[in-house]
């Protein structure tokens, strides 16, 4: 028996322009734990100033008891690659803190990451960041101008192959993914090159891009709390993540309050809002 591929949910204009609502809170609540991230505080205390933003906007959290999940967001420091569960741990001068949250509004998701270095920044965990950061704009890039999904990852690996220095790693063992009503959602979207088409770019499509690089082994390993996934050589890791909507006239970054105009500029890239 043959089995098709999952269901891919396409989203009306309307239902885009509220995924857009919940970006913008997202957004807001990611610049507060963002700012908070300082030596001497802890993963706890950035879950709670990410929290008391989106119960101020009205918002929910969907990451608060996904599958059991026990906080709003999650921080992973250092080794750590996703999944980190805050609680009592102090961030350390010189740390870097992958900061992951959602956030639902009226019933439709947003989703997003990003990376911090606390204190005094190690230049290669500059680096690090940099291109991670760079990379899922390369993708978000070519979610415009490609036609398959597998376009995403193409960019995606390109681009990381092409950046002088010693070489990162990308994971391959999580995926980008399909959002909207739910948080996880298909088409799965891969930060590297393979055969694989994936399903055709069409407007009603929305996505989370985001990759996660490190700086040694892409080999990981999930810790006994089975949620933190760790690098097995104990090296370094990044993400970075935004959700994308794909429209008629356009794409347009839900969880950017410019909707990526700034960062998609110079790659020929002009985000239109949703109509």
């Amino acid at each position: 028996m043959a089995f098709g591929q999952p269901r891919i949910e396409y989203k009306t204009n309307a239902q885009m322009r509220t995924m857009h609502e919940a970006g913008l809170v997202l957004s807001r609540a990611l610049d507060a734990a963002v700012a908070a991230a300082t030596p001497g505080t802890t993963t706890a205390q950035l879950d709670a100033v990410f929290r008391a933003v989106l119960d101020e906007a009205g918002a929910k959290s969907n990451f608060l008891g996904y599958h059991g999940f026990p906080a709003t967001i999650c921080t992973s420091v250092n080794e750590e690659v996703v999944h980190g569960i805050p609680g009592d741990r102090v961030l350390q001068d010189g740390d870097i803190i992958s900061i992951d949250g959602g956030a639902i509004v009226d019933g439709w998701h947003s989703d997003s990451a990003r990376t911090v270095i606390v204190g005094t920044p190690d230049p290669e965990d500059v680096r690090l960041s940099e291109v991670t950061e760079e990379a899922m704009w390369r993708g978000i890039a070519a979610l415009a101008t490609g036609k398959f999904v597998g376009d995403v990852g193409n960019a995606v690996d390109d681009y990381v192959s092409s950046v002088q220095g010693k070489p990162l790693g990308i994971l391959e063992d999580y995926v980008g993914h399909g959002i909207g009503s739910e948080m996880h959602m298909a088409p799965d979207v891969l930060n590297y090159r393979t055969s694989h088409r994936g399903p055709k770019i069409r407007p009603g499509l929305c996505l989370a891009i985001e990759p996660m690089l490190v700086r040694g082994s892409i080999e990981t390993a999930v810790l006994d709390d089975e949620w933190t996934v760790v690098t097995t050589d104990g090296k370094r890791s990044c993400q970075w993540e935004h959700s994308v909507a794909v429209h008629e006239k356009g794409i347009w970054v839900l969880s950017a309050p410019d909707g990526g105009a700034e960062r998609l500029a110079p790659l020929g890239v002009v985000p239109v809002p949703v109509p």
